[in-house]
């Protein structure tokens, strides 16, 4: 038997959930992980599948605690699975992710007029209730010789990664507006987005109608009260 002065810290560590082991390495250094935060660099290689491992268990309890028999309901016997690789794997993937590679280019050409992309369909869940938020997004860019130039599609890509996580609409709105900021250095940079609350719709008031709409401008959208016009102009009137 092993006694404690000779036990392999390995061995020790074997038994502690790898979200214990996630939340003390992000613990220790200082990061925030809230649910819009992007932790990936704080997971090793196969904890990812262990947590899923981890969120099935305890979405199982949720089940039972639900007064679920998933025993003998073939409706439900996989639920528990099914939810915690939704979760990990798709809604929230944004979390526990690398950003997507995006590839920069020069502004070889010299590009310096508006350019617009959209509407960008995302989806994400609040973070209140966890309920689907489903919206669009038009992204404004005004570049400079200076700015790197990136795909269309990858516009799509990070937002997809932002919003991939539970949350707020007018935090998700200024994640990405910083994240494309930091990307491509444009003089301008205008984010309007769209979207229906499932937390308004499927609980609550239960009003499907109500949509939110917010913005972020940053630079010359922001000082340029004409370019600001424009760029809205541009824009499908929301219904």
């Amino acid at each position: 038997m092993k006694t404690q002065s000779t036990m392999n810290p390995l061995d020790a560590d074997e038994g502690t959930p790898v979200s214990v082991k996630i939340r003390e390495r992000l613990v220790a250094a200082r990061k925030r992980f809230n649910a819009n935060d992007n932790i990936s660099e704080f997971i090793e290689p196969g904890e990812l599948e262990r947590l899923l491992d981890e969120v099935e268990e305890k979405m199982q309890g949720v089940l039972s605690s639900l007064v679920i028999d998933t025993e003998r309901d073939h409706n439900t016997d996989q639920t528990a699975r099914r939810v915690a690789k939704m979760y990990l794997n798709e809604v929230f993937r944004g979390r526990y992710v690398s950003a997507p590679t995006i590839t920069e280019f020069p502004n070889a050409e010299h590009l310096n007029e508006l350019m617009i992309v959209g509407p960008i369909t995302v989806r994400s869940a609040c973070s209140h209730h966890l309920c689907p938020v489903i919206g669009q997004i038009w992204i404004g860019v005004l570049p400079n010789e200076h700015t790197n130039v990136i795909g269309l599609s990858k516009y799509a890509r990070l937002a997809e990664w932002v919003m991939g996580r539970p949350q707020i609409q007018e935090e998700a709105v200024v994640q990405l507006a910083d994240l494309i900021q930091q990307k491509t250095q444009p003089d301008g940079l205008a984010i309007v987005m769209e979207a229906t609350h499932f937390c308004m719709g499927w609980r609550g008031v239960k009003d499907m109608e109500s949509k939110m709409i917010n913005s972020v401008m940053r630079g010359s959208f922001l000082k340029d009260p004409n370019l600001r016009r424009e760029f809205l102009s541009l824009i499908p009137k929301k219904g």
